[in-house]
Formats: C-alpha cells, sequence, structure tokens
C-alpha cells in the first residue's frame, strides 16, 4: 500500500474537524470560525461559509447527501443543504463539541459539553438530555438504532433514538483515559455491531471504505491523500484471479462475464492462475485449487493441496503440477506438496516470467531479465535456452502463437518485435508499457501506451486507439486490459488491418484478420474486393458470412464454367462488374474478351437502350431490329403500350404490335395495320381478324377474311355473329360449307324454342341424330325442373323426328319404337302436369271430374316403370281425394291403403291418415255414374282396372279426350287388306245417307199437374248400319279383335262421324267412328289429339297449326303442346 498526494492547499486557521460529501465529489473543512468546501478532483475552493461566530469544531454529512451540519464553540448547531444553503439554527447551553447523523433516520445527534440533542426533520423542535460529563465523540450504529457516546470521563453510554440510556459502559483507568473518539465497525456482515474505541494520546486515523485517508493537522495544512494497494492478479486467456478486500480472491470469466469469490480469510499476497489450477499464497502457506471439470465455462473450484510454509518471493507461477517461485535472480520449481523438484540461478534479476504452455508437468516458461536476456525454461529440465540478448531491460514480452516470434517490450517503452529462429529483429514502435499476441492470428499484436492501445498486423503502419490501462491479452477480436484494480475485455473490431491486407491484395490474410471480428459492412468489403481480384475461395466465404446468394450463385456458376474449361478471366471479371452495377466496365471487359452480344445483352436487360446503341455504332441492321425489339418489350412491360405498338412496327414484329391493340382495344391502329399489310402474311392478318371479331367488329374481320381468301373463317364468323343471311349466301355458292352453317343454325334456332324450324335446319344438314340428341336434353331438363308440360311438348318433338328419321329403312323399326314410346311419355306428362299443380300449388285449375279422371288414367298407364319425375304419390292422393269428393268410396278405399305404404311427403301425411280413418264410415261401393263405359260393347268397367286402359270385355284400347280425359264415343277401325288410305278416305266422302231420330214431345195434362214426354222413335234403318255390325265380337275372349271394315262399311259411313289421324310415313293412318253422332268431336290437325266438344272451346276449321287453340295448352315457352 502507498499513499499519492492528489492536490494541497494552505488555510490561514487550525483545522478542528473535515467530511466528505457521500459521492466523494466535495470535502467540507472546520478551519476557524468558517467552513469551507472544496472540490476534491483539484482542491479547488467552491466557496467558504460564515455562519458561526466562534471556532467551528466538529462537521457531519447526511448520508443521503442533502444535509450536512456543523457545531461551533458559540453553542450553536447549523443545518445546510447541499447547495451551501443554511435552513436551520438552534443552541445548547455550551460549545458543541461532536455532531452526528443517523444512516438511516436522518437523525440528527449534536453533543456539547454537558447534555446533547436530537432533532430530526420530521419534528419542530430539539430534543435534549442531560449528561453526566463532558462528551467528546459519538457514532451511530449501521442500523441507526443505537448511539454510542464517548465520554472525557471514560465512560461510554449506548442511548436509543430517543435518548434513553441502554447500556453504560465504564472503562478501567475512569477519567484518567479520557474517550477522544469512538466508531462503530461499517461491515454489514457482522451479526453484532462492533465499537471502536481511541482514548487520549493515542494516534488518531481515518479510513472509508473507499481507502481513502484525511488528515487535519494543526499548522493549517491540508493534505489529501490517495491510498494505493499494489495488484495481486494472474491472467491466463479469458480466466482472470485478482485479489479482494485484501483476504478474497475473485476469479472473473472474461468472456462470460461470470465471477466467482474465493474467501481465504488471510491477507492475499500473490496469486497465479493456468488452466484448470490456481495457486493463491497466503502469509504462512501456499493454496491450490483446481476446477471441478474440463468445461471451458466451469467456474466451481475446490481445494486440490495446500503447502503449509512460508515464503518469499517476487512473483509466482503455477502449472499442471508444479508452482514456480520467483526469488530476484532464482527461479524454484516445487511440486504440490512442496517439494523442490529444480531450481535456476539466472546472471540478473527476473523482470518478467510466463507459462507459455505444454504438456502437463514439461510446461515451457518465458523469462525475461533486467540485463536484457530473455529465456526459455522447461520445468522438467534445469538447462534454460537463451532465445536472444538485448541492450535494454526486460519489462514485458510475449511469444506468438506458433512461437515463432517474440515481442519485448524494455525499459524504454519501446516494443521491439524478433524473429525466434533468425534472431532477427522485425519492427519496433515506441511508446510501449505492455504487449500480447493475438492467440488466433500469428501475424497480430497490440501493445499499451500513452494512453492509446496500438494494433498492428504483419509490418503494416499501426493503427491507435485510446484506451487507459494495461493490454495483458488478445483473443481473437478481445483485448484483455488492466486499469487500476479491474479487467476489462474491450471488443475492438479488427477492420483496420483487414483493409491494410485488402490494400495489398492479400485477401487470405485479410480474410484470416476478418474472421476475428468486423462488422457486415468490412465483410462485404472483403467480399467485393476478393471477387474483383478473382479470389473466388475468400469470396464464396466472405458472402456465405453476409447470406448473399445472388453473389453465390454468380461466383458457383463462374466456378462451373471454369471446370467445364474456360479460362477467360476478362470474361469473369465483366460478370462481377456486371453484377457490382459497373455496367461501362463489364462492357469494354465484354468487348475485349470478344463478347460484345453478353454487352448488348446487359444493355438491353437494364433497359439502357441509348447506351446500347452507343455501343452498337452503326453494326448490324440485325441487331439494331432485336434492339428496338427489346426496347419494344421494355416500353410494354412499362406500360406504355402506345409506343410499344410504334416500335413493334417498326421493327417489323407484327404480330406483338397487333396483340397490344387488340387487348386494349385499338380498333383504328388494328385497321391501319391489316390494311398495310400484305396479303400474303398470314398469321399476322388472322390475329387482326381475330381481335376485329373479339372487339365486335365483324365488318372488318369479314374484310380481313376476304383479303387472305379465308373463305370457312369467313363463314364461322357470320355463324358466331348469327348473321344467317350472309351465311346462308355463302352457303349457296360454296355448299361444302353447308354443315358448318346449318348444324349452329339449327342449334340456335333450337336454343331460341324454335324446334320445327331447328328440325328442318337439322334435317337440311343432314344431322338427324343431332336433332334427336338436343332434344332429348331439353326433354330430361324440363323434366328435372319439374316443367311437365314442356316436358310433354319436347316429347312429341322427339316422336316426330324419330318418325321422320323412321323413313330410313335401315332405322324404320328402332325409330317407330322411339316414336311410340315418346308417344307414350308426352300424353303421361301433359296429364300429370294436372296432377303436379294440384299438389304443389294452392289452388286448382282443373275440375274434380277432371282430376278423378287423369288419376285414372295415370294409374292404369304407370302398371310398369315410373318415368322420371313423376310421383305415384301424388297421383294416388290425388284419386284418393277426388274419388271421395265423388262418391267413389272404394276406389279412395285402395288408394289410401296403397298410400300406406308409400313413402309420402310430409305435408300429406295428416290429410291421408286423416282421410284413411274417414273413408272408412262411407259405404264400400263407388258411385255408377262415374263408372266408365265401353263404346264397343256397351259395357260398364270398374274404376279400377286390372288390364288399365283398355275394356275388361272386349278389349277395346279407350280413346281419352285430351281436355276432360273423359273416354271418347270412339272406336278405332282398320282397312281390309288391300284398301288404301286415299281409297278409305274417298268411300268416306261420298257420304251415304243418314237416317236421323225423330224426337217427339208429348204434352199430358191432368187436374193436379202437366208433364212432358219425349218419344224416340227409330227408323227401320237405325239398326241396320253396318259398322255396328262389326263391333260383334266372341264374348270371353282373352285376344283383341279388332274392328276391320271393308268398302261397303266405308261408303255408308259419314264423313262427319270419323276421325282421321293423318300420320306421315312410314305409318299407316288411324281410323275411328263416332258412336254418338250428335255429340261433336274435335281433333288437332297436327298432334292428333282428340276432345269432346265441351272441353274445347274453338272447333277445328283447317288442318294447319293449331297454335293457341290444341286442347293441351300449355304455359310457358311452347304455345301448344304438340304444335
Amino acid at each position: 500500500m502507498r499513499a499519492v498526494l492528489t492536490w494541497r492547499d494552505k488555510a490561514e486557521q487550525c483545522v478542528y474537524d473535515l467530511a466528505f460529501k457521500p459521492d466523494g465529489t466535495q470535502l467540507i473543512l472546520a478551519a476557524g470560525n468558517r467552513l469551507l468546501v472544496y472540490d476534491t478532483s483539484d482542491g479547488t475552493l467552491l466557496q467558504p461559509l460564515k455562519g458561526h461566530k466562534d471556532t467551528v469544531y466538529c462537521v457531519a454529512y447526511a448520508k443521503d447527501g442533502k444535509r450536512f451540519a456543523s457545531g461551533s464553540a458559540d453553542k450553536s448547531v447549523i443545518i445546510w443543504t447541499s447547495k451551501l444553503e443554511g435552513i436551520l439554527k438552534y443552541t445548547h447551553n455550551d460549545s458543541i463539541q461532536c455532531v452526528s447523523y443517523n444512516p438511516v433516520t436522518h437523525q440528527l445527534a449534536s453533543c456539547s459539553s454537558s447534555d446533547f440533542g436530537l432533532w430530526s426533520p420530521e419534528q419542530k423542535s430539539v430534543s435534549k438530555h442531560k449528561s453526566s460529563s463532558k462528551i467528546t465523540c459519538c457514532s451511530w450504529t449501521n442500523d441507526g438504532q443505537y448511539l454510542a457516546l464517548g465520554m472525557f470521563s471514560g465512560v461510554i453510554s449506548i442511548r436509543n433514538r430517543n435518548g434513553e440510556e441502554k447500556v453504560k459502559i465504564e472503562r478501567p483507568g475512569g477519567s484518567l483515559s479520557p474517550l477522544w473518539s469512538i466508531c462503530w465497525s461499517p461491515s454489514r456482515e457482522e451479526h453484532n455491531d462492533i465499537l471502536a474505541v481511541a482514548d487520549w494520546g493515542q494516534k488518531l486515523s481515518f479510513y472509508q471504505l473507499s481507502g481513502k485517508q484525511v488528515v487535519g493537522c494543526q499548522d493549517g495544512t491540508i493534505s489529501f491523500y490517495q491510498l494505493i494497494f499494489s495488484t495481486v492478479h494472474g491472467l491466463y486467456k479469458d480466466r482472470y484471479a485478482y485479489r479482494d478486500s485484501m483476504t478474497d480472491v475473485i476469479v472473473q470469466h472474461l468472456i462470460t462475464e461470470q465471477k466467482v469469490r474465493i474467501k481465504c480469510k488471510e491477507l492475499v499476497k500473490k496469486i497465479a492462475i493456468y488452466k484448470n489450477r490456481l495457486a493463491v499464497q497466503l502469509p504462512e502457506k501456499i493454496l491450490i485449487h483446481e476446477l471441478y471439470s474440463d468445461d471451458s465455462l466451469d467456474m466451481r473450484y475446490r481445494m486440490k493441496e495446500k503447502i503449509v510454509r512460508k515464503f518469499e518471493c517476487n512473483l509466482l507461477v503455477v502449472c499442471a503440477d508444479h508452482i514456480i517461485l520467483c526469488q530476484e535472480k532464482r527461479l524454484q520449481c516445487l511440486s504440490f506438496s512442496g517439494v523442490k523438484e529444480r531450481e535456476w540461478q539466472m546472471e540478473s534479476l527476473i523482470r518478467y516470467i510466463k507459462v507459455i504452455g505444454g504438456p502437463p508437468g514439461r510446461e515451457g516458461l518465458l523469462v525475461g531479465l533486467k540485463n536484457g536476456q530473455i529465456l526459455k525454461i522447461f520445468v522438467d529440465s534445469l538447462f534454460a535456452i537463451v532465445l536472444l540478448k538485448q541492450a535494454t531491460a526486460v519489462r514485458c514480452l510475449d511469444m506468438s502463437a506458433s512461437r515463432n516470434k517474440l515481442a519485448v517490450v524494455d525499459e524504454n517503452d519501446t516494443c521491439l518485435v524478433y524473429d525466434i529462429h533468425t534472431k532477427e529483429l522485425l519492427f519496433q514502435e515506441p511508446n510501449a508499457n505492455s504487449v500480447a499476441w493475438n492467440t488466433q492470428c500469428e501475424d497480430m499484436l497490440c501493445f499499451s501506451g500513452g494512453g492509446y492501445l496500438n494494433i498492428k498486423a504483419s509490418t503494416f503502419p499501426v493503427h491507435q486507439q485510446k484506451l487507459q490501462g494495461f493490454v495483458v491479452g488478445y483473443n481473437g477480436s478481445r483485448i484483455f486490459c488492466l486499469h487500476a484494480f479491474s479487467m476489462s475485455a474491450v471488443e475492438v473490431p479488427q477492420s483496420a488491418p483487414m483493409y491494410q491486407y485488402l490494400d495489398r491484395k492479400m485477401f487470405r490474410e485479410a480474410y484470416q484478420i476478418a474472421c476475428l471480428g468486423v462488422t457486415d459492412t468490412d465483410w462485404r468489403e472483403l467480399a467485393m474486393e476478393a471477387l474483383e481480384g478473382l479470389e473466388f475461395e475468400t469470396a464464396k466465404k466472405a458472402f456465405t458470412r453476409v447470406q448473399d446468394l445472388r453473389y453465390l450463385e454468380l461466383i458457383n456458376s463462374i466456378e462451373e464454367r471454369k471446370k467445364r474449361g474456360e479460362t477467360n478471366n476478362d470474361l469473369f471479371l465483366a460478370d462481377v462488374f456486371s453484377y457490382q452495377g459497373k455496367f461501362h466496365e463489364a462492357a469494354r471487359l465484354y468487348k475485349r474478351s470478344g463478347h460484345e452480344n453478353l454487352a448488348l445483352d446487359m444493355y438491353t436487360d437494364l433497359r439502357m437502350f441509348e447506351y446500347a446503341k452507343d455501343f452498337l455504332g452503326s453494326g448490324d441492321p440485325k441487331e439494331t431490329k432485336m434492339l428496338i425489339t427489346k426496347q419494344a418489350d421494355w416500353a410494354r412491360n412499362i406500360n406504355e403500350p402506345k409506343a410499344a405498338v410504334e416500335m413493334y412496327i417498326s421493327a417489323g414484329e407484327h404480330g406483338k404490335a397487333i396483340e397490344i391493340s387488340g387487348d386494349h382495344g385499338w380498333v383504328d391502329t388494328l385497321i391501319d395495320i391489316a390494311r398495310k399489310l400484305d396479303k400474303a402474311e398470314r398469321e399476322p392478318l388472322l390475329m387482326c381478324a381475330h381481335y376485329f371479331k373479339k372487339l365486335d367488329n365483324p365488318g372488318y374481320a369479314a374484310e380481313t377474311y376476304l383479303k387472305i381468301g379465308d373463305l370457312k373463317s369467313l363463314v364461322h364468323l357470320h355463324v358466331d355473329t348469327q348473321r344467317w343471311d350472309e351465311a346462308f349466301a355463302l352457303g349457296e355458292k360454296h355448299p361444302e360449307f353447308k354443315d358448318d352453317i346449318y348444324v349452329p343454325y339449327a342449334q340456335w334456332l333450337a336454343e331460341n324454342d324454335r324446334f320445327e324450324e331447328a328440325q328442318k335446319a337439322f334435317h337440311k344438314a343432314g344431322r338427324q341424330g343431332e336433332a334427336v340428341r338436343v332434344l332429348e336434353q331439353l326433354t330430361h331438363n324440363a323434366v328435372v325442373e319439374s316443367r311437365f308440360n314442356d316436358a310433354a311438348y319436347y316429347y312429341w318433338m322427339l316422336s316426330m323426328q324419330c318418325l321422320d328419321i323412321a323413313q330410313d329403312p335401315a332405322q324404320k323399326d328402332v325409330m317407330l319404337g322411339k316414336f311410340h314410346h315418346f308417344q307414350h311419355l308426352a300424353e303421361l306428362y301433359h296429364g300429370y302436369h294436372a296432377i303436379q299443380r294440384y299438389t304443389e300449388e294452392p289452388f286448382s285449375f282443373h275440375l274434380p271430374e277432371t282430376l278423378f279422371n287423369i288419376s285414372r288414367f295415370l294409374l292404369h298407364s304407370l302398371t310398369k316403370d315410373t318415368p322420371l319425375g313423376i310421383s305415384k304419390a301424388n297421383t294416388l292422393f290425388t284419386l284418393a281425394k277426388q274419388s271421395k269428393a265423388l262418391g267413389a268410396y272404394k276406389l279412395a278405399r285402395h288408394a289410401y291403403d296403397k298410400l300406406q305404404g308409400l313413402h309420402t311427403p310430409a305435408r300429406f301425411q295428416k290429410s291421408i291418415e286423416l282421410g284413411s280413418l274417414t273413408i272408412r264410415s262411407k259405404p264400400f261401393q263407388d258411385s255408377e255414374e262415374l263408372v266408365p263405359l265401353c263404346y264397343r260393347c256397351s259395357t260398364n268397367n270398374p274404376l279400377l282396372n286390372n288390364l288399365g286402359n283398355v275394356c275388361i270385355n272386349c278389349r277395346q284400347p279407350f280413346v281419352f279426350s285430351a281436355s276432360s280425359y273423359e273416354v271418347l264415343h270412339l272406336v278405332e277401325f282398320y282397312l281390309e287388306e288391300g284398301i288404301t288410305d286415299e281409297e278409305a278416305v274417298s268411300l268416306i266422302d261420298l257420304e251415304a245417307p243418314r237416317h236421323k231420330r225423330e224426337n217427339k214431345w208429348q204434352e199430358i195434362a191432368s187436374n193436379t199437374s202437366q208433364t212432358l214426354r219425349l218419344d224416340e222413335t227409330l227408323d227401320s234403318m237405325g239398326d241396320d248400319d253396318p259398322f255396328t255390325a262389326k263391333l260383334s265380337f266372341e264374348q270371353g275372349g282373352l285376344e283383341f279383335v279388332p274392328v276391320v271394315v271393308n268398302r261397303s262399311v266405308l261408303r255408308s259411313m259419314s264423313r262427319r262421324d270419323v276421325l282421321i289421324k293423318r300420320w306421315p310415313p312410314p305409318l299407316r293412318w288411324q281410323y275411328f267412328r263416332s258412336l254418338l253422332p250428335d255429340a261433336s268431336i274435335t281433333m288437332c290437325p297436327s298432334c292428333f289429339q282428340s276432345s269432346d266438344k265441351g272441353g274445347l272451346d274453338v272447333v277445328f276449321l283447317v288442318p294447319t297449326h293449331c297454335q293457341a287453340t290444341c286442347p293441351w295448352k300449355v304455359s310457358g315457352p311452347h304455345q301448344a303442346w304438340g304444335c
């Protein structure tokens, strides 16, 4: 320990007391009747304070630094603020001897010759207490609970914060040993406060935790001393061990900042650390510690050995199995058990010693002597190796990582670097007090001196930056610096030495420096410089560090090209320059290497078209055209289509110009291009026509097609735009396009519900099968969408299509089968339309009798498969409801029973269940009025006919009215073989005379009533009708026997009584005879559906389209069913 004078001042009066501000920035002195306030940094007198009238004996600062107090012989106490302003003054009965602030509550104790007072900021008055003797000194405990008073009588009085005496200590000697000073121990680790007491006649010393001591003397001299303790420490790589609190050792990991404290409880004299070993010299022994594990981050030490022996040495070094003691000129090697194994005697004083590593038990030592000699000693060898000898004394030295170079700092503060093998002085640098080689880089060292840190790489100039302290280690980018009592790791970017290597194109060495620690910007600069220097391996590593994938891809591509045999470095460098944005330099290199096309591609890709033109000069016209095309591409990409079109046209790229103009709808531009193009340029003209069509300008498209003579495209244009007249005219001139015109025309007609015209068009185009498929699809859609009237109409159309196709003998049988099938489906769907409306809609449009007849007709027709969309449940439900309403209770019960076995809609469930119950209350019979009559055999048929819609007796099929579905009084008859349809019609038209009935009304009067009676008298010819005779048949036959008539029967018929269905071939005509001539029946001349006069509002007069007069009239897109 040593004291260093910082500053000195001369006061005019005696200094009785002094006090530091807690932060150490101010010093308060009691000098005469004034207080002197000093700045501790340089001794400047800040301000003298005058407030007392007599000598100031004492001064004290509160621990929070906000107030201080002074006591004087004038019996007063003054409290001052930290701003040097007096805020309070109070008095005692005698002169003030001492003052002290409570460290916790900031309560002030002031002591005089006869009493003491206690004041706190919270109270206005001062509480005073009498004293039995003169108080000379006082001190508070650390927790502020007790106050110790030292008396002139030698007695110590312990008081609490209220002034009450708790303990009284009477010291031996009494008044012969007056107390001069007392103080409680400041240690907070002790469980009990310890009071230090100094009596009269003892030396006066004041110590603080910071290690500063202030001494005042009677002659008025003020001296400020700083106590300096010699540094006891040791360093090995990233572990630093140093002494703390004189008796403890702290080991600090400089990388992780972890610390561990080892308590020795004795004065620590020397410390040495090496790898996992730690040696601590105490006054009477040396302790050897080791780490618990080999983990580089482990900070747990345990006792390994203890050498109980007193040693005197200047330096201490520890190895794996030995300790080395340095005693001036002598080195001793001891084992951990304390046995001396070797000893070396030097020629001069040993100034520096360092372990430089080696196998356990064979470590090497680097020793520097005062005479300039530098030695290398191995702990297992008795002989020292002289590395070199210099003229000046050694202060510090270090060896490079490869042990090829030696750095020495001599007593002249010069750093000298030698080659160990040649003993050559490589260089020297001034102003050095310590030096260290970089453990990760052979050619880098650093040294400190003059407040600067100096970093030197190889033989390059030194790089300097400010640094206080001594350099003791250099690892990677970290420099370990010892300043005063603390060791710190300074992170130093290695940018400067890296750039020094880069300036000399030493890329690999620069990379090694960068690995020690540089910024991302430095890494990128290294990568760029190495890339320009074509040092691809270094550049790849550097770009990997900054994760620049773009340049890594460039390097990989260049390396691949080199593997393929490319050796043109100018070309490689040109690629590098183009990536870096140095385009003109790249272009010059491309040209020099004979790759002008690459330069041109570069300029055009970058849209630098003017530079590209300058580069080309007056070159090849093909290249100029290519350049204009690329410029147009660029204009197109940046959304300048007008300019792009002009450039494309000038470059002859008409296709691209047409595409842009068409996409933007510029018809005028397209017209100009199309009219300027030669007719031989077919492709661009076709593009123009395409865009004319797309932009709804068919006239210009037609003009373009005519220009190139593309008649087929012209036909398609007329068809697509539905300009049928032009298409037909073109088809007349060129019959080969008939299919291209009439097939689309037929499809268009079908889509617009003009099915008869579509049929003609399909027929004209010879596409009968397609016509059938279109109608089948329309029919299916109508059924799925529950448009059953439309479905019936479509099926009728399909049947007529099939009938037309049946004229082909090869397809006759198949088509006739389909004709009858489709006719049957048309009748079913037409009838089910009424059922569907009745069950789905809230109001019925048909009479109950009609619904009754329709449901019976459907039920008898659905004996096998049920067509799509027709619900048997809906049919039975309608039949049950109408049968019950009309009195057909037996049929209704049958319908309800059938419904019980079917899955019916939920909305019908309640009605069905109720109807099933109530119908059983009705008689089990049907109304006779509803029973259908067979007009051939006059048999009453049951309402539920197992045979279907034929008579159960004669098997004659019933003919139903298309409006009311009543059985019509028609009987179909067939012509005798050999009679043609034309002959049959001519015979019927002969109009043979008819015998009419005579209806006579006869009036009968009586006394009570008047009655009219109709007498029907048939003429004698009535029973002689030849057709009636033909109706007879053999009773009980199971086969249907048709009515066949000959010429005589035909002659006897009246034209008004015969209805003829004039089917087109290959079908034969159908003939029906009305058995009730007076009841009118009408038939549609197109669909041949019949209806009684009561179900029709008009009578057909001519065999033309029935339009709105057909009894199967439908709503929606069609006007009449079957017409």
